[in-house]
Formats: C-alpha cells, sequence, structure tokens
C-alpha cells in the first residue's frame, strides 16, 4: 500500500488524508498484509481520514485502534467498515493479518452506496466462523483478479467482485441493526434527521430548519428525537458541530477562529461559548490536553 500522507507525522492546515496508492488509481486497492508490532508500520499510528470508502478483515492478531476519540480493541476475526469522514488512528497491535479493501463512490454500486451512508457510526463487527469464512474467501477472489491485470475485462472483473464483497460486509452490519420496515414512525423521522444532519450540520444549526427539510413541525420533531434518542434535536446538532471541531483542533493546526468560521459560525465568541457548553472546556485547552 502507498501511503500518502500529507506532512507526515505533523500537524497540518487539515485533517491528513489517505490516498490509497498501487491500484487505486483506478479507485480500488485491495492487499493481505501482516506485521507483527507498531513500529513496523509507524505511519499507522499517524491520525488520518481516508478519500475512500475502506473495509478491514482482521484475519489473525488483535488491534487497538481510536476512531472519533473513541477507543475500540479488536480481536480476530473481526471487519470494519471506516467512512471516509471519521478520523482514526492504530494505537497498537500484534501478531497481525489483515485485509484491506479501498474504493471509491464511481465504483461503489449505488445501492450499496447508500447502505453505507446510514451505517452511523461505523463500527468494528466480530464475526462467527461461517460468515468470516464466506468474506475470506471473497477476499482471496477479489485479490487474486486484482493481480490479473492483463485481462481484457480487469477493471470489471475487480469492481465486480470488490462490490460482492462490500455487500458482504453490509449484510453483516444489517444483521446488527433494526430493519427498516419495523422501524416505527419516530425510528424513521430519527434516521433520516441523522442523515440530514451528517449533510447539514456546517450550514444548518436550528432544529427548525432541520424541520422544514424534513416537512415536520419542530415541536414534532423534538419529540420523535427525544423519544428514541432521550435527547433533543439541539443535542444533537451541537455534538455533531462539536465532533468535527474536536477533529479539526486535535489533527490540525488551524486556529480556533479559523475552526469556528468553518464550521459556519462567523461569531467566534458564540462558537467558543458553544464549546464550552458542550465540552466543559476551552477550545484552546482541548487542543492543549490532546496534544501529541
Amino acid at each position: 500500500m502507498d501511503i500518502d500522507l500529507m506532512s507526515m507525522g505533523k500537524k497540518t492546515t487539515s485533517i491528513p488524508v489517505n490516498h490509497f496508492g498501487g491500484e487505486f488509481n483506478a479507485g480500488i486497492a485491495i492487499e493481505k498484509i501482516a506485521f507483527k508490532n507498531l513500529p513496523e508500520l509507524e505511519e499507522w499510528a499517524q491520525p488520518e481520514r481516508h478519500s475512500h470508502h475502506s473495509f478491514f478483515l482482521l484475519e489473525k492478531g488483535s488491534v487497538t485502534i481510536e476512531i472519533d476519540f473513541r477507543k475500540h480493541t479488536i480481536k480476530s476475526p473481526s471487519l470494519f467498515y471506516m467512512h471516509h469522514n471519521q478520523v482514526h488512528r492504530i494505537l497498537a497491535f500484534e501478531n497481525v493479518t489483515v485485509s484491506s479493501l479501498g474504493i471509491n463512490n464511481e465504483n461503489l454500486n449505488p445501492e450499496y452506496l447508500k447502505l453505507l451512508e446510514n451505517i452511523t457510526p461505523a463500527k468494528p463487527l466480530s464475526l462467527k466462523k461461517e460468515p468470516f469464512s464466506i468474506i475470506s474467501e471473497a477476499v482471496s477472489l477479489s485479490i487474486k483478479l486484482s493481480e490479473r491485470k492483463h485481462d481484457k475485462l480487469y477493471h470489471s472483473l475487480l469492481k465486480d467482485s470488490c462490490n460482492t464483497l462490500v455487500a458482504l460486509i453490509i449484510s453483516q452490519y444489517l444483521e446488527r441493526t433494526k430493519p427498516t420496515d419495523k422501524l416505527s414512525r419516530f425510528e424513521n423521522l430519527t434516521k433520516a434527521f441523522n442523515e440530514a444532519l451528517e449533510l447539514n450540520y456546517s450550514s444548518l444549526k436550528r432544529p427548525a430548519m432541520y424541520a422544514r427539510k424534513l416537512n415536520i413541525s419542530t415541536p414534532y420533531l423534538n419529540e420523535c428525537i427525544k423519544y428514541t434518542t432521550g435527547y433533543p434535536v439541539s443535542h444533537h446538532i451541537q455534538q455533531r458541530i462539536i465532533l468535527e471541531a474536536k477533529r479539526l483542533l486535535h489533527y490540525s493546526n488551524k486556529s480556533v477562529k479559523e475552526i469556528a468560521v468553518a464550521l459556519g459560525y462567523d461569531d467566534y465568541s458564540y462558537f467558543s461559548r458553544l464549546f464550552i457548553k458542550v465540552t466543559g472546556m476551552t477550545a484552546v485547552a482541548f487542543r492543549n490536553k490532546n496534544l501529541d
């Protein structure tokens, strides 16, 4: 894998982005790698986002990974999907064999792309013996096809096999979630709100804006969200904004004022008060506390 991180090992004006090399110039990269401990692959310890959808099958060993400030210890056999907007870094691993797939929107089946958008937040999943065996076989086939570069239909074969692999992975996530046709009216509206929030958190700041977008009244939206989550709409809006602020504070060298503007706040002092309200500390204190 060709890791292309901007200014490796130090903060940049934006969160570092990992652009897969190799076959990713065609929008797809797949491989299997093995390593014993962190010094063997130090760049994986650097915080980053991906420029694509990323899927990992942990076949052997264990990994401790931080995803958006939450630590996960993953033991094989497991899989995990990484949204391109999730910031993550490897904290530790031991005797690992892992297969990875990176694929961009253009190469994904549109149906699968929509399903992936609804896996929020994406978390690692442990696998039972049968699904692990099937997914492993799909990975092996895709890797073999990735090596057959002289085949006339090389890219089509690789794209189709990798989409089959993605479908198998999505099916594992769907098994752990409640079927859409069994969701209540409140649950469906909460799902729609979460999708709208992810797309608009930097521009839509008030509950009434989301209510209008969903064609319902603000009181009814609040009732739905509070019933299903325990928190009002404003709480979720603020949490999503502050999550992005934390990412930028920790993984970039943008000033607090620049971050406020990037998140849609021309009033720097208002943003500062909001950060204190949500986190209990100033933005500068958060950055200093989390310095590497």
